[in-house]
C-alpha cells in the first residue's frame, strides 16, 4: 500500500469534503498514511553560541521566574513542526540567577539538565539534593518532585529536555505543583549516588525496581573519564567514540524514553555516513568539526546546537586540532521499546 498511485485522486477530494460533516473520511490522495520510509517535517537546524548568549541575556533581563511551570527558558523551536525540537522531545535553555528558586513541582513528561555553565545550584529529586556543576547530567524522572535553587554569584546555565511532545501525542499530560517552593531533603540527600555512584560498584541489596535509573546524577568527572578510557578502544565507525548514560541496575537507557550519549570526534575523524529512525540534538561541549546532513553541510563549534531529524543520512567531521566532545540526546529508546528503531549505512 505504500506510496500507491491512486486512480480515483478527485473522487477520494470530493469525498472528503462530503463526509467531512458525519466525521468520516476516506484515504487521501494527499496525506498517505502509508509511505515507503520515514518522511518526517522536522528539518535540521543548528544554534549558534553567539546567538545563544545574546538572547539569554534577553530573556534574563526580561523574564521573571515564576512559581508553577514558567521556567525562564530559551526553547529551541524547529520550524518544521507545529511545537517542539524534534517530534518527541523539546530542547530548553534554562537561565537561572543567583538566589532564585525555582519551584518544586512535578509532570507526566520525563525531563533531564546537562549543565552548560556555572556553579552553586543544587536540584532536589524527590528528597534527593545534588550540587550540579559544569558537564553534570542530573535526571528528573516523570512524576517526580523536582526544584532548583542557585545560591552562587554568577548566572547558571543548563540544557533542559522533556518528552513533552511524546507526552502531548498520547493526550497523557499531567502538572501538579508542590505544596512549598522547596522539598525537604532526604537524611541522606544523596542516596543514589552513594549506591551507584561509583559506575563499577553496587550494593547488594538492591532497592524496589523503577523504570528510570536509580542514579540520578551522573558527574562531569565520571562521564569524562569513562569517555577518556574509551577512547583507546576501536572506534565506532559513525560515532567515533561514544557512550551512553546507562541505568546501572539494568544496562538500559538511563531514561526509559529518552537517551543520552557522550560522544569524542578526535582529530582527524570523518566517519561513515549512515542513518536512523528516531530524532537527535546535539550539543558541543567543546572543539570544532561539520556535520553533513541529507547533503548539507553544518559547520559547529562549542555552545551550538544541531538538530538532527529521523531517518537523515548524515556524517560527523572533527576540523580542528583537538578533541571535539558533543553530548546528545535522543528518543531511540523510545522507539526501541515500540519496535521502531531502525538503522541503516548510507
Amino acid at each position: 500500500m505504500a506510496e500507491v498511485q491512486m486512480v480515483d485522486a478527485d473522487e477520494r477530494r470530493t469525498l472528503i469534503a462530503e463526509l467531512e460533516k458525519y466525521n468520516f473520511r476516506v484515504s487521501s490522495p494527499d496525506r498517505p498514511l502509508f509511505t515507503k520510509e520515514p518522511n518526517s517535517s522536522m528539518v535540521p537546524v543548528l544554534w549558534k553560541a553567539g546567538d545563544i548568549a545574546e538572547q539569554l541575556e534577553q530573556i534574563g533581563s526580561r523574564l521573571k521566574l515564576q512559581a508553577g511551570g514558567a521556567r525562564r527558558t530559551l526553547q529551541l523551536s524547529n520550524p518544521g513542526l507545529p511545537y517542539g525540537t524534534t517530534p518527541t522531545f523539546w530542547v530548553s535553555i534554562q537561565y537561572i540567577l543567583p538566589g532564585e528558586i525555582a519551584t518544586a513541582h512535578r509532570h507526566m513528561a520525563s525531563a533531564l539538565r546537562f549543565i552548560m555553565q556555572g556553579e552553586g545550584a543544587d536540584t532536589t529529586v524527590d528528597g534527593e539534593m545534588y550540587q550540579i556543576n559544569e558537564g553534570d547530567l542530573v535526571l528528573t524522572p516523570n512524576w517526580t518532585w523536582h526544584d532548583h535553587e542557585h545560591k552562587g554569584s554568577e548566572p547558571m546555565v543548563w540544557i533542559d529536555v522533556l518528552d513533552i511532545s511524546l507526552v502531548r501525542s498520547c493526550h497523557a499530560v499531567f502538572f501538579e505543583d508542590f505544596e512549598s517552593a522547596r522539598q525537604t531533603p532526604n537524611v541522606i540527600p544523596d542516596e543514589s549516588y552513594r549506591r551507584f555512584g561509583s559506575g563499577l560498584m553496587r550494593p547488594l541489596r538492591r532497592p524496589e525496581p523503577k523504570k528510570y535509573s536509580p542514579l540520578l546524577a551522573y558527574t562531569s568527572a565520571m562521564s569524562e573519564e569513562a569517555l577518556r578510557q574509551a577512547a583507546g578502544l576501536d572506534p565506532d565507525p559513525y560515532d567515533d567514540v561514544i557512550l551512553e548514560y546507562q541505568n546501572p541496575l539494568t544496562g538500559e537507557s538511563a531514561l526509559p524514553t529518552i537517551g543520552t550519549r557522550l560522544q569524542m570526534l578526535r582529530p582527524g575523524t570523518h566517519t561513515r555516513a549512515h542513518r536512523h529512525t528516531g530524532s537527535a540534538v546535539y550539543y558541543v561541549v567543546r572543539g570544532e568539526g561539520a556535520t553533513i546532513i541529507d547533503g548539507r553541510r553544518f559547520e559547529w563549534a562549542k555552545g551550538d546546537f544541531l538538530a538532527l531529524p529521523p531517518w537523515a543520512v548524515h556524517e560527523h567531521l572533527n576540523t580542528g586540532q583537538s578533541e571535539a566532545v558533543l553530548f546528545q540526546v535522543n528518543d531511540i529508546p523510545a522507539l526501541e521499546k515500540l519496535g521502531f528503531y531502525r538503522e541503516q549505512p548510507a
